[in-house]
């Protein structure tokens, strides 16, 4: 018999599994999504997939239509907003702190992860987890790294767009340089500098997702939105 422990843990795990897939874009906006397949592949039974789905139509990463099934939800550029205007007051309410509580020791910290970042400035996923580290890493240096919850909870949408720019639209160079100009900023305690670079360098999804948009329409939500038909939309790699 299968202990109540075992199915949360099935759960757990193929909730964590499904969404990462949704939002790395393994699993493409758009996308259909069957019960039976993504039972298969985690080699679970339907139960948790189900639930899991359920719980993702919560966060709005999934979108049920009865007699039709379940779809990957498209990028809404609202929740977009919504995201960028949370992870924006923590970050920038942190770096004030930073520039003051800053040590040596985390200058060097965030400077050895811009090296790390152009050395995979190739890899789309290595450079994304990169990019997170180093927030997440700018958060600690104000004393504030248990915040990186709150943020990463509210991101899922926004991760999404970042990771079609990514692919698509922003160079990944000039990230890198957007992320050296912060890093002056605090080095220097120059406050101005440093939440001028850091606002500029968040604010630029909302740019790459307006290109995006115009030359990949299907990937968003519109007003009038259909409901789906059952094909794989692909996300050119």
């Amino acid at each position: 018999m299968t202990s109540t422990a075992g199915k949360t843990s099935a759960r757990v795990t193929v909730h964590r599994e499904i969404r990462r897939r949704i939002i790395t874009l393994q699993l493409p906006p758009g996308h259909p999504l069957s019960e039976n397949e993504l039972a298969g592949e985690l080699e679970v039974s339907r139960t948790p997939v189900r639930e899991s789905l359920l719980l993702l139509a919560e966060e709005d990463l999934v979108r049920v239509f009865p007699k039709l099934g379940s779809f990957v939800s498209r990028v809404d550029p609202q929740r977009i907003a919504d995201a960028q205007f949370v992870r924006e007051a923590v970050e920038v309410a942190s770096l004030a702190d930073a520039v003051r509580l800053r040590t040596d020791s985390d200058v060097e910290a965030l400077r050895d992860l811009l090296e790390e970042q152009r050395a995979a400035a190739d890899d789309v996923n290595g450079f994304f987890e990169l990019d997170e580290a180093f927030h997440q890493r700018l958060l600690a240096a104000g004393d504030h790294a248990n915040a990186w919850r709150t943020v990463e909870q509210a991101k899922a949408h926004l991760d999404r767009a970042r990771r079609l720019g990514l692919r698509t639209v922003s160079p990944v160079p000039d990230l890198i340089d957007q992320h050296a100009e912060i890093v002056d900023g605090l080095e220097a305690r120059n406050l101005d500098a440093a939440v001028e670079a850091l606002r500029s360098h968040l604010r630029a999804v909302f740019e790459d997702v307006e290109r995006i948009r115009s030359e990949s329409p299907d990937l968003f939500v519109n007003s009038a939105e259909e409901r789906p038909i059952r094909r794989s939309i692909t996300v050119l790699q």
